[in-house]
């Protein structure tokens, strides 16, 4: 039997990718049933996080030789993680997991509106512009089509809103410095601030007193902290090692596919025509942005994840 290839390795990682980040929604949506949202999203990235680095010491990578660098690492561990899947987790109480993936799948959509503020960077076409609308139009109808359904609420909408506007400033500040150490122990420092923030909110909240050890939630843990994160992550930094970032960043457009698909066998979550229309115009606002760039296509982050 003949020698993997280099490009299978790497196009069996991203559908991995693609796979395992579209169903940490559904699992999200089965977690939060029984464990209180920050404790749940603050254990899972401690565990992985420690895990990552003990890892990553055993491999012998290197760590971040300063201070300097540790700080912006877990600034943006705070920006991906804590208001990122942190605000996902808590609006998972509310909202379906197929609905909370596809407003979440607007990230590329604010990251074209952050561009257009920050200096020295190109603007949009029509073309773009054309996109932004579109896909805000498939977050509306979206919305507005499954608030009486009972599949979200507003508080959880606007949570997922501004889960993804975190998530794009923490990717797009991501892009701006480039840390000491390798990327796997960066990421597992990351993963480690972004829990212990997430950790801290949950007991001054006092869900200490709400913890419910089911035998669906600590699959839903389990599953999230050892598939969702060290394996997916470990899986998209083998894919950026190997294909471009905007090549990469292709699972995005999987992601919400996969979740609708679990939501619907796992949870029951319905899927009608205007879920299938609205996950229509979204994906197609976000590859209208992602391909209207004048000299290159919006860099959708290193470490964007599903939750």
């Amino acid at each position: 039997m003949g020698k993997i290839s280099k490009e299978t390795k790497t196009l069996v990682a991203f559908l991995a990718v693609c796979v395992l980040w579209g169903t940490t929604y559904p699992a999200i949506r089965i977690g939060v049933k029984d464990f209180p949202p920050g404790l749940f999203a603050g254990i899972r990235f401690l565990f992985a996080g420690i895990l990552v680095l003990i890892l990553g010491r055993a491999k012998g990578l290197n760590f971040p030789d300063n201070i300097k660098d540790i700080s912006k690492l877990s600034l943006v561990g705070l920006f991906l993680l804590f208001g990122g899947v942190g605000l996902v987790v808590w609006a998972q109480q509310w909202v379906h997991a197929g609905i909370a993936s596809l407003i979440i799948a607007v990230i590329p959509l604010y990251m074209a509106i952050i561009e257009l503020i920050l200096p020295n960077r190109e603007g949009l076409r029509l073309r773009g512009w054309l996109g932004l609308l579109l896909g805000f139009a498939g977050v509306i109808l979206l919305v507005s089509s499954h608030t009486d359904a009972g599949a979200v609420n507003l508080k959880g909408v606007i949570a997922l809103l501004i889960a993804a506007l975190s998530w794009s400033i923490g990717s797009v500040y991501s892009k701006t410095f480039q840390p000491s150490g390798a990327l796997f122990t960066n990421i597992g420092i990351q993963m480690l601030a972004g829990g212990c923030a997430l950790t801290i909110v949950g007991l001054l909240r006092g869900e200490i007193a709400l913890l419910k050890f089911t035998v669906p939630g600590v699959l839903s843990l389990l599953y999230l902290t050892f598939f969702g994160s060290i394996v997916g992550y470990g899986c998209y930094i083998y894919v950026l090692q190997e294909w471009p970032a905007s090549k990469a960043g292709m699972y995005s457009y999987a992601n919400p596919l996969v979740a609708i698909l679990f939501g619907a066998l796992l949870l029951k979550e319905p899927v009608n025509l205007l879920v299938i229309l609205s996950a229509f115009l979204i994906l197609s606002g976000v590859f209208i942005v992602q391909t209207a760039k004048h000299k290159k296509n919006i860099d959708i982050g290193l470490k964007v994840k599903g939750g």
